[in-house]
Formats: structure tokens, sequence, C-alpha cells
């Protein structure tokens, strides 16, 4: 394709090149956020606050009285860079608006107690607000990308250097990703002999026409994807036609070593990237089983009457016993027994074994992700714990007693090794999870390829921010049911 093909191309599908438009979607929707994380606060103080003060000094006026403070937040989310909030990493997002909230809260609290120097009703409310802020933001703002996305409004256009492997792997990541923001709308490359558009963006095969493309459509992003191209030519490039944009990006040729938390180190001028393993730091492994000790104990404790009359209904609906072990490889290969509240018939191995070898389909199936979609050894009570993973609670006691985690990689059975090749032993260098990244983002519909993926980029990035997002985006997933069966 030419540039004045690119051009009647371009012109009738794209009318907005900066992000101020995403931005301003963000900034109100992290007010909505801010004021509903303020009616949280004020509502429990004013339903429960005799215990604590007295409730009748919030009111309805109680929202025009503080909406003062509303632009502090702003101005301090965007110090945090949360806007435009394009290409942020969901755990990074979680950490900004954490940070953001507990000093805009705080700064509240503590003025209002320097200027009344008494912690009354209202301080009381602002910390219930700033304890449910995060999560509060995190979904409205996940609200406003779902809207974004569906409603084209804030993609912004992005130029791609590269239409090969690489380039197109870049495409595919935009185009399927509600969060990045970017929208693909041409590649440059130099192979005149290449394809003139993939899925459905216009090829041009010319590496310097990006200052044309700047000052024809003023398109302020570029993504350099051509990993083939030894250093001096991408010097050149970078120097004549990539600089001209805005913003670029370049992709590594090691991008499959893949970490939201890389570091640049300098070795006197010599770039480095750091990608050490963060469970290597005995700091980090103490964290987590903080998190996971607290959280599971908190959460089983509220949960204690739901998981009881789950295992009612469990030996109700089924003869046999309430839970059910399954042997499951763990952290350095060391092998456990992994607790379920039991979802199949009790002759369930015989039945599939008899299933397999009369289904050369079914068999298949099984041998690919050891899962069957529509399996008939699960009960009709069974089938509901599973869509709803509540059969998977049990596990917390696996937790409890350190054979698990709150999140890591799936726990598999020995047949499955073979299936993550030489990356088995560095994907269970830690204990696996009763969640995960592929579970959140694939759940039983992601293969054994994805699987791998998901668990070395987690392995890779591990935070106790990734660990708190992918514990959120869990609740999400469960109640959707996508993928589970």
């Amino acid at each position: 394709m030419t540039l004045n093909d690119f051009d009647i191309w371009y012109r009738t599908r794209y009318r907005r090149t900066s992000s101020a438009l995403t931005a301003s979607a963000f900034i109100l929707s992290d007010l909505i956020a801010i004021l509903l994380s303020f009616a949280w606060g004020f509502f429990w103080v004013r339903i429960y606050g005799f215990f604590i003060g007295d409730p009748s000094i919030i009111n309805a006026k109680s929202f025009i009285t503080y909406s003062p403070y509303l632009p502090a937040f702003i101005l301090i989310f965007l110090i945090h860079r949360l806007y435009p909030g394009v290409s942020l990493a969901p755990s990074e997002e979680m950490r900004r608006f954490f940070i953001g909230s507990f000093i805009a809260y705080g700064g509240i609290i503590f003025s209002r107690i320097v200027e009344y120097e008494v912690w009354d009703s209202i301080n009381t409310a602002f910390l219930i607000s700033f304890i449910f802020s995060t999560l509060i933001l995190l979904v409205v703002r996940s609200v406003t990308h779902w809207f974004l996305y569906i409603t084209k409004l804030g993609g912004i256009p992005t130029v791609i250097f590269g239409s090969g492997i690489t380039g197109k792997l870049v495409a595919d990541c935009l185009l399927g990703s509600i969060r990045t923001g970017y929208v693909p709308v041409l590649f440059l490359d130099d192979n005149p002999l290449g394809e003139d558009e993939y899925r459905g963006i216009p090829v041009v095969h010319d590496l310097n026409a990006g200052p044309e493309i700047v000052k024809r459509y003023n398109i302020k992003m570029a993504i350099v994807a051509l990993t083939k191209l030894d250093a001096q030519k991408l010097k050149t490039l970078q120097n004549t036609s990539v600089s001209a944009f805005r913003y670029n990006v370049i992709i590594p040729n090691f991008h499959n070593i893949s970490s939201i938390w890389m570091s640049v180190r300098d070795f006197n001028g010599i770039l480095g990237i750091d990608t050490s393993n963060k469970f290597n730091l005995t700091i980090n492994l103490v964290i987590k089983r903080f998190l996971d000790i607290s959280l599971v104990t908190i959460g089983g404790l509220l949960l204690l009457p739901f998981l009881m009359l789950t295992a009612l209904l469990v030996k109700i609906t089924s003869p046999g016993p309430v839970f059910y072990r399954q042997k499951r490889l763990g952290m350095n290969g060391a092998h456990f027994y992994a607790y379920k509240f039991r979802s199949m018939a009790i002759d369930a191995d015989e039945r599939l074994q008899k299933l397999l070898d009369s289904d050369p389909i079914l068999k298949e199936e099984w041998e690919k992700n050891h899962k069957l979609a529509k399996d008939p050894r699960i009960t009709w009570f069974g089938r509901i714990l599973r869509r709803t993973s509540i059969d998977e609670f049990p596990q917390l006691l696996n937790i409890l007693k350190g054979d698990m985690s709150l999140v890591g990689p799936r726990p598999i059975v020995d047949a499955e090794i073979e299936k993550y090749g030489e990356d088995y032993k560095r994907v269970f260098s830690i204990k696996p999870g009763l969640t995960g990244l592929w579970q959140v983002s694939g759940r039983s519909d992601a293969n054994y390829h994805d699987r791998v993926a998901y668990d070395i980029y987690y392995l890779q990035s591990s935070s106790v921010w990734l660990d708190l997002w992918i514990i959120f985006k869990t609740f999400g997933v469960v109640l959707i049911g996508k993928g589970a069966y």
C-alpha cells in the first residue's frame, strides 16, 4: 500500500491522535470512584456510628462539604502518572492507586486532627473510605477501560515499525487488549515483497516514512518491533524516522523475558536490564506468607458458615465423602495432597478410563488439557461447584499448612510434567497457588503453552501488588464463570 492509499483508509476511520479523551474519561471515572469511597465510609459511620462516635455530623451535605478535596486526589494521581492511564500494568495501577489514596486520605485525616485536635466520626469515615478506596477505584476504572474499548472512544493510533513475527505479535496484543489503550493503524516495513495488510491494518513498505506520517496525521506513538535489525541500522532508523514520533517504544530482541518490574542498570555506560527473580529475596517470601495466612484466616472465618452448608449439600446430593484428596506436585517437585469438595461420582477413575478407551476424541482432549469440557463423571451439584470454583475452597487448608500459596502456578499431577518441558523446574521453584495469572486470564480455555507463558511472566514479575491484583481479578472471573469446568 502507498501513503496515498493509506491516506484515504486512515482519514475515513480516525479523527483523534491524542490521549486527551482517554485521560479525561479516567479523571471523570476516578472522581466518581472517590465520591463512592466517600459515600461508603460515610454510610458505615452513619449506620454503625454509635460504636465510634456521633454519626449525626454526617449527612447528605457531607459530599458538598468535602468535595473541595477532590482536585487534590486528581493532582496526586497525576503526580503518580495515572493519567492518561494507557499501557499501565494492572498491578502497577493498583500500587499507584493505593499510594495515592494513602497520601490523600492521610493528608485529610492529619489536617483535621491538627485543626480540631480530636479524632471524630468524620476521620473514622475517611479511614474506612481509604481502606476500600483502592478496590473501588480499580472496579470503576476497569468499567471505564471496558467502555472506552467497546465504544472505540479511547484508542490512540499507533504505528508499528516491522510487520514480521514480532510486529504481528505486538498488533495482536494491542487488538486483543481492553487495557493498553493503543490501536495499531499502520505497519512500516522494508520488505517490498511482504503482505500489504495484516488483520485489516495496512502495511507501507517504507521504514523512512515516519516524519511524513507525523506531518500528515499527527500520530504521536510508534512501536519499533524490528528485532532482527542490527544495532547500527536501528540507530540510524531511530535518528531519521522513529524520533519523529513524540513517544516511541522499542521491543527488544529478548522480549520473551517479560517482567513488569524490570529496571535499567548502568554498568559504566553499558545498558543492563535487571530481571532478578523476586522470590529469591527473603523479605518477599515473608510478605507473601504473611499475606497468605492473614487473608486465608480472615476469609476462612467469614466463609465458614457457607463452607459448612456446601459440605452438607455435597453429602446429601451424592453418596461418598465430602472431600476429595488428589496427589499433586508442589514446590521443587515435592508431593502433597490437595483438598477439594468432591464434585465427581465415587467411581470417577473407573468411569474415566472406560470413557477414554471408548472415545478417541475425548481421549485426545484429555491428553491435551487433562480436563474434559463435558465430563460425565461430574455430579449435578459438582458441576455447580466447578462452574463457581467453590470446589477448590478447601485448598485454603493447604495454604495454611504451607503446601500452597494464594497465588502461584496451578498445582499439577505427575503426568503433566512433560507439558512444561524445560520450564518445569523453573515454574515450580515456588509454591503452587489457589489462583494464578493464567487462571484469571484464560482459565481452562488456555492451552499449556499459554499456561507456561503466564506462569513464567508471574515468576519474573512477582510482587505483593501483582498478587493482590490477581486476587482482585479472581473474584470477577469466578462470578462470570468463564473457562471453568
